[in-house]
């Protein structure tokens, strides 16, 4: 197959939708005999700051001299971001090889009797080939969706990362914080580390998990913590602390919730130090620094700010008004808001704006998911407006706003993909 053709396999494969299960994957490995056990592998799951902890933790092992493959999603223009080496993405031709590859592998164990594959799992087959392939020193996986049955399930890492739980994808999950703990805690492996920032009844499920392991549990506030946080628009300052360590670092990153996560993705290159020893606190220092991840709070203009940002679950708005409310109080607030129509709207809304602030509700893809700007404007209330194109709302929003002025883009991390989309053509 060539990259288009890759392309169309992909779209084909994304009909089946998305099926929770191991069989199918460990169908494929099988076949691919076995690339998923020939690097080291960090694991992270979590409602929020997967990504995140999967770009601090990657850069940091980066910095240190080792090879590393990072596994993420969703995308936001193309589906080779969610495979890169050394924080580059995968090439159109290596890619394409790839999905050959794995769809040789498909035919051969649907020929056995196994049952199709769905898309997650296509695409975490080729991950874990191209990792072997290019020989990573470490591949830092991140969860597609839970963890217990998720695609990525079929490793032993070095550790696993649980980064926080709250409701999320109840109708898959579970209806209960302590049901979707119970999956989120199933990445869990016999004796390897857990490094969490998980709290109360998530830590509780957590915590008897590791004990029916045999598993150390690193939980933030407990074992360690991000202290004595300093701040600028461009910058954040935080004290890593654990009982007999204290290391000053910085990060690019803003939000409260990103001290957070550089402190799990430390606590873990904590762990990491003693079988790897160019794992230093310099390396530590310039890879949380050198962090980079967009769609989160990403800034992308001045005079007016611009803010690109992909929460779209009640937990993840609150991040973002806390933050906008922190750095940006001056001059008036313009949103460019697109939403699933399958996640909590009325609540996201309820957390996200003020009465003052004005809102051009847009969709936020073209595909039947996406919430019509009309429900969208019908939840929100008198202060939105309805605009069906991305690019005009967006510059009429540049067209009202002053330099002081704020203008935020966000909602879903699909509405931010095709909003990055219509720039690159643009």
């Amino acid at each position: 197959m060539n990259y288009e053709e890759t392309l169309q396999y992909l779209s084909e494969l994304g009909k089946f939708g998305s099926h929770l299960g191991l069989e199918r994957i460990q169908g494929l490995l099988v076949e691919l005999n076995h690339p998923e056990r020939r690097f080291k592998t960090i694991h992270i799951t979590g409602t929020n700051g997967k990504g995140s902890v999967a770009a601090f933790l990657s850069t940091i092992l980066l910095s240190a001299g080792l090879k590393v493959g990072t596994y993420t999603s969703p995308h936001f223009v193309k589906y080779n971001e969610r495979i890169t080496v050394d924080g580059q993405d995968i090439s159109d031709e290596n890619f394409a090889a790839l999905a050959t590859e794995v769809a040789a592998a498909e035919k051969k164990f649907m020929a056995k009797g196994g049952t199709q594959p769905t898309q997650f799992e296509v695409l975490t087959a080729m991950c874990f080939l191209h990792f072997a392939k290019v020989k990573v020193d470490y591949g830092v996986i991140e969860v597609g969706m839970g963890g217990l049955w998720d695609s990525t399930n079929v490793i032993v890492p070095e550790l696993s990362i649980i980064t926080n739980v709250t409701l999320e994808h109840t109708e898959v999950l579970g209806k209960t914080v302590a049901a979707i703990s119970e999956q989120k805690a199933g990445i869990i492996k016999p004796n390897v580390p857990v490094v969490t920032g998980a709290w109360d009844e998530a830590l509780q499920v957590i915590k008897h998990k590791a004990e029916q392991t045999h598993s150390a549990v690193y939980a933030y506030g407990t074992q360690f913590e991000a202290g004595s946080p300093r701040f600028t628009a461009k910058e954040q300052t935080f004290t890593f602390k654990t009982d007999d360590n204290r290391q000053e670092f910085t990060i690019k990153l803003l939000g409260e919730h990103q001290l957070i996560n550089a402190a799990l993705a430390t606590m873990a290159a904590w762990l990491l130090c003693s079988q790897e020893k160019t794992i230093t606190v310099e390396a530590i220092r310039k890879g949380l620094y050198n962090t980079k991840w967009p769609g989160r709070l990403e800034i992308i203009a001045d005079e007016p700010t611009v803010i690109l940002d992909g929460a779209h679950n009640p937990s993840g708005i609150t991040v973002l008004r806390k933050a906008l409310d922190k750095y940006y109080l001056k001059g008036k607030r313009f949103f460019v808001f697109g939403m699933m129509k399958d996640k909590d709207i009325k609540q996201v809304v309820g957390i996200l704006f003020r009465p003052t602030d004005k809102i051009f509700t847009v969709p936020a893809d073209a595909g039947p998911r996406a919430a019509s700007p009309e429900l969208l404007a019908e939840a929100i209330g008198p202060q939105a407006e309805i605009r069906h194109d991305i690019t005009a709302a967006y510059q009429e929003a540049l067209a009202q706003a002053t330099p002081e002025d704020t203008v935020i883009v966000c909602g879903s991390l699909y509405l931010v993909g095709s909003f990055k989309a219509l720039e690159q053509k643009g």
